[in-house]
């Protein structure tokens, strides 16, 4: 369930929002002013700021550039003032979008979906060439393979050997399995060389202190796994 931060002086305007947005499957948090929503948003897990301009100490606009210093995350500013230096000021300091009161609920809530399914999307492309399993990760935009801080570089062999063993951990996979997924289908290579490139890709993880050892495991007479 998404989270969302409710930030305004105004309770009536608090509970309207929050009238609108709780049917829509979300969480809602609300607070009265700017220093409570970066406390908020540096304590909790929230997914979406709705962001008040008019609130005393702290305006709107200081609240989104404060917020911007340490987090990306989505921010909709909710606000009766609409000339386009308001709009204007607003995303220059950092609002992802801009609602005029008074506003359509229907209107709100597609907005609020819209920026959340954005942030998710963008989320997915930016992760999509990392398998994580464990505290091992590989990368598929730089051929390395992590382990926590440290990382080391792979030959082509070498990282699609770890990327079909990893993407389904505990399967056994049979060495002429591993040839047709790593080498080609139509590949004449002979199966000992998959022991080869499995046997040198440990000795190669061992000398850069991987604990490897428990992860590529051998099953005798079948082929190899990757234990997590």
């Amino acid at each position: 369930m998404n989270t969302i931060l409710l930030v305004d002086d105004e309770a009536r305007m608090l509970n309207l929002l929050e009238l609108y947005l709780s049917p829509g499957g979300y969480s809602i948090i609300k607070v009265n002013n700017g220093h409570e929503a970066i406390h908020s948003i540096k304590k909790k897990k929230i997914d979406l700021v709705l962001l008040d301009i008019m609130m005393p100490e702290l305006s709107g606009w200081e609240t989104c550039e404060r917020i911007r210093a340490f987090s990306n995350i989505p921010i909709i500013m909710l606000t009766a003032r609409d000339t386009k230096e308001d709009v204007v000021k607003g995303l220059n300091a950092g609002a992802d979008d801009y609602i005029t009161k008074p506003f359509d609920e229907e209107v709100l809530l597609a907005r609020v979906n819209a920026l959340l399914r954005r942030q998710k999307n963008e989320f997915q492309s930016a992760t999509s060439h990392l398998l994580t399993r464990g505290d091992f990760t590989l990368d598929s935009s730089s051929y390395t393979f992590h382990h926590k801080e440290r990382q080391i570089p792979l030959t082509l062999k070498e990282f699609k050997l770890l990327e079909s063993l990893m993407k389904n951990p505990e399967r056994v996979y049979t060495r002429d399995q591993l040839l047709v997924m790593v080498w080609d289908v139509n590949a004449t290579t002979e199966t000992r060389t998959v022991d080869s490139h499995i046997r040198n890709l440990r000795d190669k993880l061992k000398r850069a202190d991987f604990p490897i050892e428990g992860h590529l495991t051998t099953v005798w007479g079948i082929g190899y796994q990757w234990k997590i």
